[in-house]
């Protein structure tokens, strides 16, 4: 199939935004059941790690990686069943991430999702530890509760994104680019890598796990396109996410704002400006749209998702 060019702007549809919160609400009651049975409870020892990993992982975040995966499965005819191993594992991740990122070494955050982050409640050493246990009980999940055919495949994703997510990691926090490299080259670099690269990854491994033949000429391509429509998503959140940290209050966006200026970081409106920010949001977002427009009804929650993101508010 080849994608239609007359998606509807991403950030003019309040109905099909509305359709997204609501799908994000649904798949998000589901992967949190999910994520109750395959962690292991608080009072498997050691319980301080076990409760640590609980901390973080059900603080209420809006789970929009897992929605991601969920809707690109049923964009291909498959449904959240086939894709659950990946909706849990990339939360997982995600959760890692954000109590890595939150420590004094990285970012220095004491809030996350309006409450104390983990190490402020745990401590740096338990913190670490339960973002290393989160982060191996995901591939853990990933290989044990997916098809054999595609297991191997699903990991390689992962663990790319994964490491990708660790680069990008490294030039926010250290640099390290090449000295010609201009800004807006680095920040889109450090974003595709730190942020762009699992939310890639979310909707491509969905798709994966709902195509019966992903070596087939046609299911390559659908595969092909779900992955530059991740990468189109990928990129936008972040940028997005640039924004509110500009735009936001603390309160509203449940976590310490208007740090990155503070600490010299690259950011989007500090690189672009707020409107030329905002702009490339919306051509990325649409250009996602675009690379799902003609997949049917199906794709509908997929759609839904991809018009949520521009107007998220945290």
């Amino acid at each position: 199939m080849s994608a239609g060019s007359g998606a509807a702007r991403t950030s003019t549809n309040p109905n099909q935004q509305a359709t997204g919160a609501t799908f994000v609400e649904r798949s998000r009651s589901y992967v949190d059941a999910k994520l109750e049975q395959i962690l292991p409870p608080e009072v498997t020892s050691p319980q301080t790690l076990h409760k640590a990993m609980r901390y973080s992982l059900f603080a209420g975040g809006k789970r929009l990686r897992p929605a991601l995966a969920l809707a690109a499965s049923e964009a291909v005819g498959g449904n959240f069943d086939d894709a659950a191993p990946v909706a849990c594992a990339v939360e997982m991740i995600h959760t890692y991430s954000l109590i890595h990122d939150d420590l004094p070494a990285m970012d220095d955050d004491d809030l996350r999702r309006g409450r104390p982050t983990c190490h402020k409640v745990y401590g740096d050493a338990m913190a670490i530890l339960a973002g290393d246990a989160l982060l191996l009980h995901a591939f853990r999940v990933l290989l044990g509760h997916t098809p054999a055919a595609i297991g191997p495949r699903l990991l390689t994703i992962l663990v790319d994104a994964t490491w990708a997510m660790v680069r990008g990691q490294v030039y926010d926090t250290l640099g390290g680019f090449e000295a010609s490299m201009p800004p807006a080259d680095r920040v889109r670099q450090t974003h595709e890598l730190k942020t762009g690269a699992l939310i890639r990854a979310s909707v491509v491994m969905g798709g994966l796990c709902a195509q019966p033949e992903p070596d087939s000429p046609d299911d390559a391509a659908v595969l092909a396109r779900l992955d530059r429509a991740g990468a189109c998503v990928g990129l936008a959140f972040q940028i997005v996410d640039d924004l509110l940290d500009v735009t936001q209050t603390t309160e509203s966006a449940g976590k310490r704002t208007g740090k990155d200026a503070q600490a010299g970081k690259l950011t989007y409106p500090g690189v672009l400006g707020l409107e030329a920010s905002r702009e490339q949001a919306r051509r990325l977002l649409d250009q996602a749209q675009a690379e799902i427009s003609d997949l049917g009804a199906q794709a509908e929650g997929l759609r839904s998702v991809f018009a949520l993101l521009h107007e998220r508010t945290r």
